[in-house]
């Protein structure tokens, strides 16, 4: 075996990037943009998600504002919420909250016969303050999410919807298309909760550089 390779995580990241962009070639991505597609691309390693996702106008220009002003993020897996750089979210005082494993979602669940992620995006209808719903598993929560919108019980400040799957995970996905606040999506069956990560970090590092060139960061 070789001692040939990169040992320090910052440079494997970095060249890491430097490769997504070359194989990206012509369709390079600059900006904000780029830095959270390229961030997806890095995590999944499938370069598909250049065509797959797809942002509300002005989607970066209001999760940024949003993220540099604090909020708190739902989300429907832990893993969501393990995920997240706690680093970051810190400091941009972003908290992240997941109410799927709680017990008051398993009750309520099971007595109106439906899933724990519907019955935790209801609990969040509770949460003072801007919610980011971020959506990597279940399609039920974008579902009920929109349904609750509709009834007028929630107003998102903004919703990352990438579920996977192949019931409902689609669908959910174009219901929630062209909704009136700020809003992403994954077309198709393709998702997940690293997505969901991936693209909540690299939005997180964009609103930290933002307030750092402005003299904001503490």
């Amino acid at each position: 075996m070789s001692n040939e390779y990169i040992r320090q995580p910052e440079k494997i990241e970095e060249r890491s990037f430097e490769i997504i962009s070359e194989i990206l070639g012509e369709r390079n991505v600059e900006g904000v943009p780029g830095a959270v597609i390229k961030r997806v691309i890095h995590t999944t390693a499938d370069f598909e998600y250049l065509d797959l996702l797809e942002f509300s106008e002005g989607f970066f220009r209001k999760m940024l504002d949003l993220f540099k002003k604090g909020c708190t993020i739902v989300s429907d897996t832990n893993m969501i919420k393990a995920g997240v750089s706690k680093p970051h979210a810190d400091k941009l005082g972003i908290s992240i909250q997941c109410f799927v494993g709680d017990d008051r979602a398993r009750t309520v669940a099971r007595e109106q016969g439906i899933t724990r992620s519907m019955a935790a995006v209801d609990m969040a209808n509770e949460i003072e303050g801007p919610l980011v719903y971020a959506v990597g598993n279940a399609p039920t929560a974008i579902f009920r999410l929109l349904e609750n919108i509709q009834q007028g019980q929630i107003s998102p400040a903004a919703v990352i919807g990438v579920p996977v799957g192949f019931v409902g995970a689609a669908e959910s996905k174009d219901a929630l298309w062209g909704s009136s606040f700020p809003h992403v999506i994954s077309r198709g069956r393709k998702g997940g909760s690293t997505v969901a990560v991936a693209i909540i970090n690299g939005l997180m590092r964009e609103a930290i550089k933002e307030l750092e060139e402005t003299g904001q960061s503490s």
